[in-house]
């Protein structure tokens, strides 16, 4: 077998993988005489069939599997030695397409291979990392909040009319067609006006309403809703009120603390500047997280694999265009081209994305099997009553797995570097903060 170098040009490669008749046919005879011992014919014991019969019966298919085994292992043996690692699965096209038994086999085989990645002296990027404790006046406010919140709200009986924010208990039966429907029926139910946890239009629809009244309310269903029998039709749902209550936010006290899972006053508010900072430090850290990957950005250069690159500048040109039509749920749309700055930002993102892997390498960085299952367990939350069936699609899912894993990794590799970096702290305000924030979602 014979390797050949055609392309050296940046970062693309090319070779010419020459596998010789007389290889191939050794290969074949290998296949053949670790098979022969299980293969059964008739007028032949098992085992005992010579090998012409098995190379006459056998020898064409196991030709073609040779020939992939020894192109697989040229490309192989050949990564090895030259430590070259593929950005992509290399192309491979055979230069004789017209081969026949008893030819040797031509191969031509291409890719870009990864860069080099120069090493960073972490300890020369210097960073700010904001500070916000959660002062007394901001754990009032989320005090209020909660006070405020549909947990926390009394209702009071009231003589006039219902307006938004009142609770209306209500009997009512949904027709369409003047036919009752599954689930339109219900009798003693609290609704608070404006919540917007009935479909859209109904909750309007009692709006000054009194105790006794009998209302009609008629509502169309959306076209997407999860019903699909009820999808885009139009009900009617007839409404005895049976109560009209007004909100009445409760005194700020050991018995609102209670209803939050806290044993007193005080320690609600301890929970809540704990939850206060641990927001902050989010914040925070997404903000020194951002200033990082500009320092590397700007210390880092190396040339980029122009096929990730492309690849990369596609897909965020590809979601932003869906991002604004969102109507548009398929592929059926027109050709998207991406702009200079749909480039620009692919180049950012695959210099990071490769120095930060890079970095995570050298330093043993490894997201954990604990760590996994936790990060499965969290998504899993999100489907009550189906995380059975969740756990099942993530084990059969390895590109999922990937998609949890991935940005992991990212955050292990960003602390690992702010370790060795040069981070100071300063005390800001909440409001210092919130600017800060807002100004990079603007960017």
């Amino acid at each position: 077998m014979q390797v050949t170098e055609t392309l050296n040009d940046g970062l693309k490669r090319g070779y010419a993988i020459t596998v010789t008749a007389a290889e191939l046919d050794a290969k074949v005879e290998e296949k053949l005489k670790e098979a022969q011992p299980t293969i059964e014919m008739k007028g032949f014991r098992k085992g005992k069939v010579p090998m012409a019969l098995l190379r006459k019966q056998y020898g064409e298919r196991l030709m073609g599997e040779a020939m992939q085994d020894s192109i697989d292992s040229a490309v192989r043996d050949h990564l090895d030695s030259s430590g070259d690692r593929p950005a992509g699965q290399p192309e491979m096209k055979m230069s004789n397409p017209d081969w026949k038994p008893g030819d040797d086999v031509l191969v031509d085989v291409s890719y870009e291979k990864l860069p080099d990645i120069p090493a960073v002296d972490f300890a020369k990027i210097t960073l700010e990392r904001m500070v916000v404790k959660a002062d007394d006046a901001a754990v009032q406010e989320a005090l209020d909040n909660l006070a405020a919140s549909p947990q926390a709200m009394t209702y009071e009986t009231k003589k006039t009319q219902a307006k938004k924010d009142d609770q209306v208990v209500l009997d009512f039966v949904g027709k369409v067609d003047g036919e009752a429907f599954e689930g339109g029926t219900a009798e003693d139910y609290p609704l608070v006006l404006g919540s917007n946890s009935f479909i859209p239009g109904f909750e309007d629809g009692l709006l000054k309403v009194k105790t006794g009244d009998v209302k009609d309310v008629e509502v169309t269903f959306p076209e997407e809703y999860q019903a699909a029998h009820l999808a885009g039709k139009t009900a009617v749902f007839t409404c005895t009120i049976k109560d009209v209550r007004a909100p009445k936010a409760p005194e700020i006290n050991d018995e609102l603390a209670a209803k939050f899972g806290a044993e007193d006053l005080a320690t609600l508010k301890t929970q809540i500047a704990d939850r206060l900072e641990a927001e902050y430090s989010g914040a925070s850290r997404a903000l020194a997280k951002r200033a990082l990957l500009d320092a590397l950005d700007g210390v880092v250069s190396f040339e980029l694999p122009k096929a990730l690159v492309e690849a990369e500048a596609n897909q965020i040109a590809h979601q932003l265009w869906h991002e604004e039509n969102p109507d548009v749920h398929g592929h059926d749309h027109p050709e998207i081209t991406p702009t200079d700055e749909h480039q620009s930002l692919a180049q950012r993102r695959v210099k990071l994305g490769l120095l930060l892997a890079d970095i995570g390498q050298k330093a043993d960085v490894k997201v954990t099997d604990q760590e996994m299952t936790q990060a499965i367990m969290n998504q899993a939350r999100q489907y009550p009553g189906q995380e059975r069936q969740f756990f099942e699609f993530v084990q059969q899912n390895a590109q999922f797995r990937q998609q949890l894993q991935a940005p992991m990794f990212e955050d292990k590799v960003v602390d690992h570097i702010f370790a060795a970096a040069t981070v100071t702290e300063k005390d800001v305000s909440k409001e210092d903060l919130q600017k800060a924030v807002e100004k990079l979602e603007e960017e």
